[in-house]
Order: C-alpha cells, then sequence, then structure tokens
C-alpha cells in the first residue's frame, strides 16, 4: 500500500517507518480473522486492517480525532495480526509510532491523562506499587470488585529459597508487580534452576523493563527504564559473571529483547543494549536447554498428574523468541497438557489494557476462560504475571504460573539435588 507522507513527516523517523510498514500491506485482510477487538466488536476499524488505513491518513496529513484515538486505543497490541499476516508487515512498530503522533495529535480529556499518568507513575515504580498493593491487600475486603480484581491471591508462604551458590550464575528480572502480587513466581524459578547447579541472581537496582511506560507512548520514559536495568546488570555482563538475562514474564522478556531496537540510536548504550537483548532468556528455553544434559531417569515426575490447560500468552506466543515449549516441558513431569479453543486470542489483560478498557478487557477475558476449559483441565497455568492476576481473579479452577507446577513437582520428590548429568 503506497503512503505520500505529508510535509510534516517528509524525513522523520516516525514517517519514515509508517511509510515502510504500510508499504508491505497488501490489504488482504486475513488479520482479521485473528483479531480479539475485531471478532467481539465486527468494526473493520477495529481490526489490524482498518487501523492501518487510519495512521495511513494520518501520516498523509488527513484530520484526525478522537474517534481516530478511540479505535488505536482499543488495540491490544497483542500481535496476533502479526503471526497471521502473509507479507510480514510489522504491524506492532506501526502501531507505536502511529500512537505516539496521535498522542501529539489529539488531546485527552484530563482524567485520561491522570489515569495514564497514575498507571506510568505507580506500576513502573516498584517501590511505589509495593506500597499501594501493601495498602490494597490490607483494605482487600472493602474494596470495590473492579479493584479486588487487580489483586490476585497469593499463596501461603512456600519454600525458602536456596542460599548455596553455584558457579553458573544467570540474572533474573523482578520487574515493577511481579514481587508484590506474584513473588512466588521468581521464588520458583530459583529453586528450579538451583536443583539444576545455576544460580538465579536478583539485581535490587533492575526494576521495570520499560514495557509499560512504552505501551502509554512514553518512549523516552521506556528508555530510562532500559539504561537503569543494563546500568544495574553490566557489571555481571562484564566481568563474564552471568551467562544470561532471565524473565519469567513473556511480556517483560519481549521488552528485554527489543532493547536493541529501542537504544539503537544511543552512542552511549547501543552495543550494551544489543548485548543484553542477546542474552535475553525465557526461562522456558533455560528449562528446556538444561533438561537436555539431565539423564531422564533421574528426572522427577508428579505424583499426581493433572490435564492442564496452557494459556501461552500473546507476548509469548507472537512476540517473544527466545522461548521453549510450555506444553512439551510439563509433559516431561508427568502431567497432560490438553487442547484449548482459540488459544491465539487474547485474555484481555494486555498491560494496562483491562484498566484503560475495562468492558472489551471483561468480554475477552469471559471469552478466554470459557475457551481454557473446554477439555475440562484441572489446571490453567500461565508464563506472564498480568496474564495470571487477569485470569485468576474470575478462572473456576486453579490457576499457576507453569514454573511453579514444575517447582511443586521437585519439591515432592526432593530430588533436585540428585539430578545426574549425562556423560559428555
Amino acid at each position: 500500500m503506497q503512503t505520500v507522507l505529508s510535509e510534516e513527516f517528509i524525513g522523520t523517523a516516525e514517517g519514515e517507518k509508517a511509510k515502510e510498514v504500510i508499504a508491505n500491506c497488501v490489504h488482504c485482510g486475513f488479520c482479521n480473522a485473528t483479531c480479539p477487538t475485531y471478532q467481539i466488536l465486527g468494526d473493520e476499524l477495529d481490526g489490524p486492517r482498518g487501523r492501518i488505513y487510519l495512521m495511513k491518513e494520518m501520516f498523509e496529513g488527513k484530520p484526525v480525532s478522537e474517534i481516530t484515538q478511540q479505535h488505536l486505543d482499543r488495540c491490544l497490541t497483542c500481535r496476533a495480526c502479526e503471526t497471521t499476516c502473509p507479507s510480514g508487515v510489522k504491524y506492532s512498530e506501526l502501531v507505536d509510532v502511529g500512537r505516539r503522533v496521535m498522542e501529539r495529535k489529539v488531546e485527552r480529556p484530563l482524567t485520561e491523562r491522570v489515569k495514564r499518568w497514575g498507571l506510568k507513575e505507580m506500576v513502573a515504580r516498584p517501590a511505589v506499587f509495593s506500597r499501594a498493593a501493601a495498602v490494597g491487600y490490607t483494605l482487600k475486603p472493602l474494596l470495590p470488585q473492579s479493584l479486588k480484581e487487580l489483586l490476585p491471591d497469593r499463596p501461603a508462604k512456600g519454600r525458602a529459597e536456596p542460599t548455596r551458590t553455584h558457579a553458573r550464575i544467570m540474572l533474573v528480572l523482578d520487574g515493577c508487580v511481579q514481587p508484590s502480587l506474584t513473588p512466588q513466581t521468581n521464588s520458583a524459578a530459583i529453586r528450579v534452576l538451583d536443583a539444576l547447579g545455576i544460580t538465579l541472581k536478583r539485581v535490587p537496582r533492575a526494576g521495570c523493563c520499560g514495557a509499560v511506560r512504552h505501551h502509554l507512548n512514553d518512549l523516552e520514559g521506556a528508555k530510562t527504564d532500559a539504561r537503569r536495568n543494563i546500568d544495574a546488570w553490566w557489571p555481571f555482563i562484564q566481568s563474564d559473571q552471568a551467562e544470561a538475562i532471565v524473565s519469567t514474564a513473556s511480556g517483560c522478556g519481549v521488552q528485554l529483547e527489543h532493547y536493541a531496537d529501542l537504544l539503537a540510536d544511543d552512542p552511549d548504550y547501543a552495543e550494551k543494549a544489543q548485548k543484553i537483548a542477546g542474552l535475553s532468556l525465557d526461562i522456558s528455553l533455560i528449562l528446556q536447554n538444561e533438561l537436555l544434559a539431565v539423564d531422564a531417569r533421574t528426572l522427577p515426575q508428579t505424583s499426581s498428574p493433572l490435564k492442564i490447560a496452557v494459556q501461552e500468552p500473546c507476548s509469548f506466543q507472537h512476540a517473544l523468541r527466545n522461548k521453549a515449549s510450555i506444553s512439551a516441558l510439563l509433559t516431561r513431569f508427568g502431567h497432560t497438557p490438553v487442547p484449548v479453543r482459540d488459544g491465539h486470542l487474547c485474555c484481555g489483560s494486555a498491560g494496562t489494557y483491562s484498566v484503560l478498557q475495562p468492558e472489551l478487557s471483561e468480554q475477552l477475558r469471559t471469552n478466554k476462560i470459557e475457551a481454557l476449559q473446554v477439555s475440562s483441565p484441572d489446571m490453567i497455568v500461565t508464563a506472564n504475571v498480568g496474564c495470571y492476576g487477569h485470569l485468576a481473579a474470575k478462572a473456576p479452577i486453579p490457576i499457576k504460573h507453569w514454573i511453579e507446577v514444575v517447582d511443586d513437582i521437585f519439591s515432592e520428590s526432593e530430588t533436585g539435588a540428585s539430578l545426574q548429568k549425562l556423560e559428555a
């Protein structure tokens, strides 16, 4: 599709990026078949093809309004359309620049501006969010249902984290909300990798990955978050102490893999960002790679096999590169992953989407929970803190991060320390 940029955008990075991405779109409409919002609303402008056309008009200098902004806001940025697109259109790159331009051209109502500012300044700051969450959990019985749903029930205190240190060290990203809402997830990852001879180390100075600010059109804020994390991790990387940056939240993992692009024009951080992006691995890939070297006869098996519905977050299935099959991993430990319906469709969490678009988010969650139960599973597992919290609020069966399930198996068997490596 040809775009004739208006004078305002000729020669600009935003204009040239938009023109490049739009040029690959052949307007076939395959993307609408997998777009969650198009499936619900049935409006051409609430599907990728329609949104691309709206952005094309904007970059060509056509008038834009709150209506245009509304259609872009309704996009989940789930990237299911990218997986479907036969022409390889990088829709997420286009909607990133399109939303930033729209933010400048159409002023939001004061209430919306305050809400978005509050999300950036609270959610993306772990210390601030931790204090707010602590108050929320204390007052949870008194909160309205909409706020209760943002605070998933936390399990009783689990096993202690190991204190020993191994020669092999990896760094784990705690992120912004996970330490407060699902602290058990990284604790489980630390114990599992400890059993495999790896120390998974927290670095306190590292915080939000930058995805929250990025998706709220604060590009500079996202870059600041990325630089802070790079500075925190760099001493370990520079001295070859750490061999990987591990994420247990797929949304954060996608952002880490994006650091090289995010800071490509920063002379002080471009090379470091490239290195960090290359070292960023999802916990699933770490576990898969380590199990290749383990004698299968010593691998613990669950004493209570379950039928498990795997909810692959959009970030995991449509965007994350360095990952492995969750279903395959659970099978190795004796569980049975079962089919789910419409697994490609978003659950409606999508970062801050559940707060900014509550009605659409609720419909998507209802549909997802129904789809996850078509095979009558005993449990649902996921790979992202946002999806976990969003689904746990309404799911009628237990839900966990999948690494917690693996940790339970290691805990049952108490054989973690006796895993034997295959001889070279």
